[in-house]
């Protein structure tokens, strides 16, 4: 070794060395760290509250909902798109009745409070798609039952 030259690899390996010193001395992450190696804060981004812990709006509680809907429900598509938000996407359990003639439909929710909440604005907010019209006439909060392992959707025999 003569010459040391950038093409020796001598630059890659003094780099390397002082990422790795950077790094176990410090315990930061140098990729994605401070470029002058110093610990960085941690900073903590809870939000204050005047609630207690064990308060009722805790939102991994689990609640139940019972939701009254009204307009188009009897088509295949809203029951699927009510399916799909429930069940998939928010993993809430419980089930939809078929409508009845006034195409009156009540939906039975249960799950984490955060979820069921969403889910309520969901349906509140009657934008499916297509030309269907909704509107929610009725929301009941209840006890959570935990009989329903999945969300369903009845049909008539």
């Amino acid at each position: 070794m003569s010459k040391l030259s950038p093409s020796s690899g001598f630059y890659a390996t003094l780099l390397l060395l002082a990422i790795f010193l950077c790094s176990s001395v410090f315990s930061v992450n140098a990729f994605v760290g401070s470029p002058r190696c110093l610990p960085q804060p941690s900073f903590d981004f809870a939000v204050a509250s005047s609630a207690s812990p064990d308060s009722a709006s805790d939102p991994n509680d689990i609640i139940a909902r019972r939701i009254v809907v009204n307009g188009d429900v009897q088509g295949g598509y809203y029951r699927s798109c009510v399916r799909n938000e429930a069940g998939r996407f928010r993993r809430l359990s419980g089930t939809m009745t078929p409508p009845d003639d006034s195409g009156t439909a009540e939906i039975y929710v249960e799950g984490k409070r955060k979820m069921v909440d969403g889910f309520t604005r969901w349906c509140k907010k009657a934008d499916v798609g297509l030309s269907q019209e909704i509107s929610v006439t009725d929301v009941n909060d209840e006890d959570p039952t935990g009989l329903y392992d999945d969300f369903y959707v009845k049909i008539r025999d």
